[in-house]
């Protein structure tokens, strides 16, 4: 007995080593990919030309950085005023601030200002993290400063922010310092007021530390700005009747108050063709309102011990109802993925992902270029910032759910044919149908990035060409050169060429989003094993494009295709005119034509009910090979590459997560913890017991 409990305490010591150990590495590794993408950040930093440094301050006629001709940019150079080009949209503080760097050489102050820039950022995720609200698992609380620093990283925020002159990060590190570290009221209203002075809508941090009890902290934060302000008034009037009269409070400085740049209520009015009196009136209306309810929200927060959640609401706030919010100020919207959203832990991850794409992506990555969804795609980091401020409903901390959500149900897989399949277990199936929002986005994320390194894989026109000879040369040898033919055969039979042409054009995207929009509403559990398999075929394809550059039939030289989709194509000319804009000509091998259409008959042909359903889903890749060839748009062996991808995605989903085929049982039936699922699973029904008790498949689920 003695020597079993040293055993069994001895393996207990292990398993926390281990875990320590672990844990340890993955933090370290996070603190590496910090740590390189601050590099990749600062090489991109350094290669700014010294011209352009400080915002615009380097004026013509100043001389430069610490150069013989005189100051730099309107510090004791020839021009006397920080605005006088309108490219600076700095408070005449922040002038202030940054005239000492005038005396610095070029090289010296390019790398000392990189070098600040990402330790404040460092800092920033330091501070961050220790104000994650209690209880954090110990676990996230080590990985979270690295996490949260990687991730700011390669923000959009950050990488316009780290641009030479710009003091966004400044005011960020300032406050989170103020309402997280500093213990003393009046240092910490210093710390806000010179926040505020850099960035002036922050002054609305004040209310905020007077609704939230810190009255003497509010009174110091109001009293330094103004201190602030006014040395900045008395040291250079011009400026400061330039920035805070004249432009009211910077709109106009450093770009177009209209420009998709200033993510902020006036700019997207502005946008929206609003002018006068009525844009001016809507405006405040509007910021007013932004300002009641987020307040409102920022405070309940607070006090509910959620303050990182309550600063980075107001700073959202901030920043939406300033005239002018740019996007290198808007790192307030990532540090609100603190907060909590939803009941089940499930949809916990819908509001860090859709926060994380939105300050990470381009808004083209995100939305399609329709013109229906300029104002949105034109907005959204603001609208993300208007949404955390005033609607996401996040959790209290006195919530049920906050330290227990409704736990997520997994499929058991099937009985497998191979005792190692799946080589993968932990890739579980959710059987509950995915967050809808968070699908939409992944999905056309995804294909964002496709289309993307689609588009940049190599487009060599003779090594395409030679890949077609070679693709030409094997269908001889095997007897499949049948595309002249069919091509020849359709052009003179007008109505089938009209077929064809339709077909190829109209249901390559129809029919597989139509799939996965009933397999999502009505089957949910198939619906992740068919998105899978898609999207990893997709995946091989991709390989094929930048591996294997292939000239298409129609794009073959002297051997008389005729295009029936496209036209005519000059293929004296390598540029293939406006068709290369549109996408990579040679990214033909595998077919992702063929492909997705026969996806879509296989899913079609394994779930549909009915044996017509079956029947339609068995035509479509039919009749898509007819089209591919028949337009001239593919090669015979172009279709079978992209049966392979096809085939291949199906067997990883299969080798990963287990058969397609489900099994779970009612709650009644659910084994609990300690190994009785099998026992269950294998006993005999109670006489009179319904056959649901029984595992079922969770295709129906």
């Amino acid at each position: 007995m003695a020597n079993a409990a040293e055993h069994s305490t001895a393996d207990g010591h292990a398993g926390v080593i281990d875990g320590a150990g672990r844990l340890g590495a993955a933090r370290l590794l996070l603190w590496a990919l910090a740590g390189a993408l601050a590099v990749r950040q600062a090489a991109a930093v350094l290669r700014v030309p010294p011209a352009e440094w400080l915002g615009g301050l380097h004026l013509p006629g100043s001389g430069g950085f610490g150069g013989s001709g005189g100051g730099y940019g309107g510090f004791g150079g020839a021009v006397a005023s920080l605005y006088d080009t309108g490219q600076f949209a700095g408070t005449p503080f922040a002038g202030l601030v940054l005239k000492p760097l005038a005396g610095l050489a070029s090289p010296s102050l390019e790398v000392a200002w990189t070098c600040v820039t990402l330790l404040s950022v460092a800092a920033i995720g330091l501070v961050a993290a220790r104000a994650l609200p209690d209880p954090v698992p110990r676990r996230t609380a080590l990985l979270a400063a690295p996490a949260l620093t990687a991730l700011m990283m390669v923000s959009l925020p950050v990488r316009e922010a780290a641009s030479p002159g710009r003091t966004a990060l400044v005011p960020v590190l300032l406050v989170l310092l103020a309402a997280l570290r500093v213990p003393g009221d009046r240092p910490a209203g210093l710390l806000v007021g010179l926040a505020a002075a850099l960035q002036p809508a922050l002054l609305l941090f004040a209310p905020l530390l007077w609704l939230t009890g810190r009255r003497p902290a509010a009174r110091t934060a109001a009293a330094a700005f103004a201190a602030v302000t006014a040395l900045s008034w008395a040291a250079k009037p011009r400026d400061s009747w330039t920035y805070w009269v004249h432009h009211l409070a910077g709109t106009g400085l450093g770009g177009a108050p209209d420009g998709l740049a200033n993510q902020s209520v006036h700019g997207a009015l502005l946008r929206l063709g609003l002018t006068g009196p009525v844009e001016v009136l809507l405006y405040a209306a509007l910021a007013g309102l932004i300002v009641w309810l987020g307040l409102r929200r920022a405070v309940r927060y607070a006090r509910d011990g959620q303050l990182l959640l309550a600063v980075a609401l107001t700073g959202c706030v901030a920043v939406a109802v300033s005239p002018v919010g740019w996007r290198h100020q808007l790192l307030w919207v990532l540090l609100a993925v603190a907060g909590k959203t939803g009941k089940r832990a499930a949809d916990r991850r819908v509001w860090p992902v859709a926060v994380i794409l939105a300050v990470t992506l381009p808004s083209a990555v995100l939305l399609p270029n329709l013109g229906a969804l300029a104002p949105v795609r034109d907005n959204v980091l603001l609208l993300t910032a208007v949404a955390a401020a005033c609607a996401v409903p996040f959790l209290a901390r006195s919530s049920p759910y906050w330290r227990d959500p409704v736990p997520t149900d997994y499929g058991r897989p099937a009985q497998a044919r191979w005792t190692r399949v799946p080589l993968l277990p932990f890739w579980r199936r959710v059987l509950s149908r995915p967050n809808l929002l968070l699908e939409l986005l992944l999905i056309r994320v995804g294909y964002s990035l496709y289309s993307h390194i689609r588009a940049a894989a190599p487009a060599s026109r003779s090594l395409a060409e030679g890949n077609g000879g070679q693709i030409l040369g094997i269908e001889r040898a095997l007897g499949l050169d049948i595309e002249h033919a069919v091509n020849h055969a359709v052009v003179a039979t007008p109505w089938l060429e009209a077929f064809f042409d339709f077909y190829y054009t109209s249901f390559h995207f129809v029919v597989p989003l139509t799939i996965l929009a009933v397999l999502y509403w009505r089957r949910p559990g198939d619906y992740r094993w068919a998105r899978a398999s898609l999207g990893l075929a997709t995946v091989l394809a991709l390989a094929g494009f930048w591996l294997y550059p292939l000239a298409p039939p129609r794009l073959m030289p002297g051997l008389g295709f005729v295009d029936t989709v496209h036209g005519p194509q000059d293929l004296a000319n390598p540029s293939y005119g406006a068709m290369t804009a549109i996408s990579n000509q040679y990214a033909a091998m595998p077919s992702l034509h063929f492909g997705w259409s026969l996806w879509c008959g296989i899913v079609i042909v394994v779930l549909a009910p009915k044996g017509w359903q079956k029947l339609l889903g068995a035509l479509h890749p039919l009749i898509t090979v007819c089209a591919i060839v028949a337009t001239a748009n593919h090669w015979v062996l172009d279709a079978v590459g992209g049966a392979a991808v096809v085939t291949a995605g199906f067997g990883l989903v299969h080798v990963l997560s287990g058969p397609r085929g489900l099994r779970t049982s009612l709650p009644a039936q659910r084994a609990d913890a300690d190994g009785t699922e099998a026992e269950a699973a294998s006993a005999a029904p109670a006489p009179g017991a319904p056959p649901a008790a029984l595992p079922v498949p969770a295709r129906h689920s």
